[in-house]
């Protein structure tokens, strides 16, 4: 085919070849960059438009026209596609060679292909066992190779057929993994059961599915799936049950039906134990003032139903078991301990430990330089010299290490200590499988949600003690419950209350406005400064003003990339941590994490196309955003990406204390972290923290986001903002209520 002329631009016309390079490729809409091999004159052209699945030495046939790029030149606009299988030699080698098989890299690509020639592909997919002809392949590679490439049509067929619906490679890469060779007949028979079985695929992408396979609007599957992801709404705001009469109502507006239709599917997912109901008592204000209980009646999914229920049975089982610790004396004990420590404890520290060896099941709650850390370390020493086996746990990488230097004993996140099992789903350590621990105890308990309190507690032997350490004026979990707050008010366990400060010397000022804030003392840190190269380098708390969040951007890079440095010398981003009440916006996380990693960027620094349209880059800071079991990573980890294939389009992240390696389809499940949400920092501290706070946040703005945010610098903490956002966040103390039945279940 001829090289079209520049009056003939926009024709349309067709492109055949191999698919030699991929050069950018977008996760989320599948936005292709490549370079093709014309099939006749073996011209190489530069190819970009949407391609599902393929892989370098695919042949392709690609219909659109030729543009000039005002940077790159001319390229090939893609309309539409077309793909088969590569049936040359050389395109066959390249096609095995890219990684796409599992079993098959480089080398084994080149002997396979040539031995086989160009009935490669026919052996791989009809007579797979003829593999072990190639000296080094065995029975297991064969079988790995042939699970990987029927995998990988699967793949392709579903990827072809939800392209035009915003489903990205990770979420069809969990498709095929549900669902096997059968996704796509699947999904036509029912697509909403996307919803409830992908993770990141939400009932509005399903809906679109069904409507262009002409499924009725008022068909049972949509209505049961409309009224499934309502609750799941619900849930994502932090409720583990829900008012049945409010859950009607968000299904009918979000299903446009009329409402008798989400009431009987309710009827008929609770006849099916799907859903169940939980009562509950709240206390309303009368007209006369008087303050009077009425119970509601909740609905609940059957998982948060059981979870719940095993929560209190755990708490009924530690109380009513006696105790089996050695004998110890615990006046003696306690001042045992202050001689330890060279100081005398306050009032409430020596209860806080005397309550913690006394009672089976105890809660130690208090904000910052309330004394948590003395406690934790008396608690240990005593029981290091009973030769008690104790067990810390903390709900991230960051607290778990915190902990064990605090406390001199090892401890691991929750999720590490219980050892995930992802084949069989669960955890290795359960109710069947306790703990080998007479004492377990668990730190920023406020980060508990009620499925991992659930598998928390069933894992804790009945004869052991469990002390929860927590501040419940943190932001509640991330996930739904509110476990720690439920435990303290249901009055089943012990509670010790640290409300005196002791903490003074280099974190004084951040633990004083700390205070203040749950005070509602609104006023700012104090001086302001308008200039971020103004701050006092001896102070820890520091107030710069912003206008706006253009001028938030502005100043919260300056004091990243040149002030902090410059003026305390910390260097590097590792230790410098950007927190943001919201995603969205100029002054948010996406726009914070761009400006940032271009900042921090390292000239000719490898990378690989990531989702949102980003490029992940080595030495990048990243976040991973959702539980993956295999990897053995977890929500809220952060690392830092030590290795990049760009080829291969794959890269590797070193997290606190595991590698995790990542292919072109997995890349979803990581986010730059230079800046996070508030919410995703709770359980971990940063030695400089800086928080942008601008009245676009309005609708995030609450005392207990401020609070979290400024108790997680160690070090230094710098608001970049305006006073006016500052002031509105603290004065609005009206945390949201969390519907939860655990408190009706204790």
């Amino acid at each position: 085919m001829a090289f079209p002329q520049k009056n003939s631009s926009l024709q349309e016309d067709t492109l055949v070849g191999v698919l030699e390079r991929i050069i950018f490729f977008n996760d989320e809409n599948f936005y292709t960059i490549g370079e093709v091999c014309e099939e006749t004159t073996r011209e190489t052209f530069t190819v970009a438009g949407a391609l599902p699945s393929v892989q370098c030495g695919e042949t392709l046939e690609l219909r659109g026209a030729w543009v000039s790029h005002p940077t790159h030149g001319r390229q090939f606009k893609i309309s539409s596609f077309s793909s088969k299988l590569p049936s040359s030699v050389h395109g066959i080698r390249k096609y095995l060679g890219s990684g796409l098989v599992r079993g098959i890299g480089k080398t084994y690509a080149a002997r396979i292909v040539e031995h086989f020639g160009a009935d490669t592909l026919r052996v791989i997919s009809e007579e797979s066992a003829r593999l072990r002809e190639i000296p080094g392949i065995g029975i297991q590679r064969v079988r790995a190779i042939k699970a990987s490439w029927d995998e990988q049509f699967a793949l392709r067929e579903v990827m072809i057929f939800l392209q035009t619906y915003g489903v990205t490679t990770s979420q069809c890469l969990r498709i095929v993994k549900a669902y096997g060779a059968d996704s796509k007949k699947t999904l036509q028979e029912n697509p909403y059961r996307l919803a409830q079985d992908i993770d990141g695929i939400a009932f509005p992408t399903a809906d679109k599915i069904a409507a262009n396979l002409g499924l009725p609007t008022e068909g049972k599957q949509r209505i049961e799936a409309g009224v499934f992801y309502a609750m799941q709404l619900a849930e994502a705001e932090g409720h583990t049950a829900f008012p049945q009469e409010e859950l009607i109502a968000k299904a009918t507006e979000l299903l446009g039906v009329d409402p008798r239709l989400p009431e009987k599917i309710i009827g008929e997912m609770l006849e099916t134990g799907r859903f169940v109901y939980v009562n509950v008592s709240q206390f309303v204000r009368g007209a006369d003032g008087s303050r009077e209980r009425e119970s509601v009646r909740l609905l609940q999914k059957r998982d948060y139903a059981n979870a719940e229920r095993e929560i209190a049975a755990c708490v009924s089982s530690l109380l009513s078991t006696e105790n089996r610790l050695p004998p110890i004396h615990i006046d003696r004990a306690v001042e045992w301990a202050q001689t330890r420590a060279g100081f005398a404890f306050a009032p409430e520290q020596t209860a806080a430990v005397k309550t913690a060896l006394a009672e089976k099941f105890s809660i130690i709650t208090g904000g910052p330089g309330t004394g948590k850390t003395t406690i934790l370390q008396a608690i240990c020493s005593i029981l290091r010299a009973k030769k008690v086996r104790v067990t810390l746990a903390a709900p991230t990488g960051r607290a778990a290490q915190r902990m064990s230097e605090s406390a001199g004993i090892p401890a691991g996140t929750i999720h590490r200590i219980l050892k995930p099992e992802p084949l069989l789903g669960g955890f290795a350590f359960n109710e069947k499988n306790p703990l080998a621990t007479d004492f377990v105890i668990v730190d920023e308990a406020s980060m508990l949600d009620t499925k991992l309190a659930s598998a928390l507690f069933r894992a804790v032997p009945a004869a052991a003690h469990l002390v929860l350490v927590g501040d419940v004026n943190q932001l509640p979990s991330v996930g739904a419950g509110n476990v720690l707050n439920d435990l303290i008010q249901s009055r089943r366990v012990a509670v010790t209350k640290l409300n005196a400060v002791f903490r003074q010397g280099k974190r004084s000022g951040i633990v004083s406005v700390a205070h203040a804030i749950l005070q509602g003392d609104a006023h700012t840190p104090q001086p302001v400064h308008e200039s971020v190269f103004e701050f006092d380098p001896e102070g820890d708390i520091h107030f710069i003003r912003a206008d706006g969040a253009d001028d938030c951007v502005r100043k919260t890079l300056a004091l990243a990339t040149q002030s902090i440095p410059r003026t305390l010398g910390i260097r590097s981003a590792e230790d410098i941590q950007v927190l943001v009440p919201m995603h969205r916006g100029n002054a948010g996380v996406q726009n914070f994490n761009a400006v940032l990693q271009k900042a921090f960027k390292k000239s000719g620094a490898p990378s690989v196309p990531a989702a949102g349209g980003t490029r992940l880059e080595l030495g990048d800071k990243v976040l991973q955003n959702r539980n993956n079991y295999d990897k053995n990573v977890f929500n809220g980890d952060l690392g830092r990406v030590d290795d990049v294939s760009p080829d291969a389009g794959t890269l590797s992240v070193k997290f606190a204390d595991v590698r995790a390696d990542y292919e072109r389809g997995e890349l979803g499940e990581l986010q730059l972290a230079y800046a996070i949400t508030i919410h995703k920092s709770q359980g971990s501290e940063f030695p400089v923290v800086i928080i942008p706070l601008v009245k676009a946040h309005f609708m995030m703005l609450k005392r207990n986001l401020i609070y979290t945010a400024i108790t997680r610098g160690r070090k230094k903490v710098f608001i970049v903002g305006e006073p006016s956002a500052y002031s509105m966040a603290v004065r609005n103390a009206d945390s949201s209520k969390r519907w939860t039945g655990l408190p009706a279940r204790l």
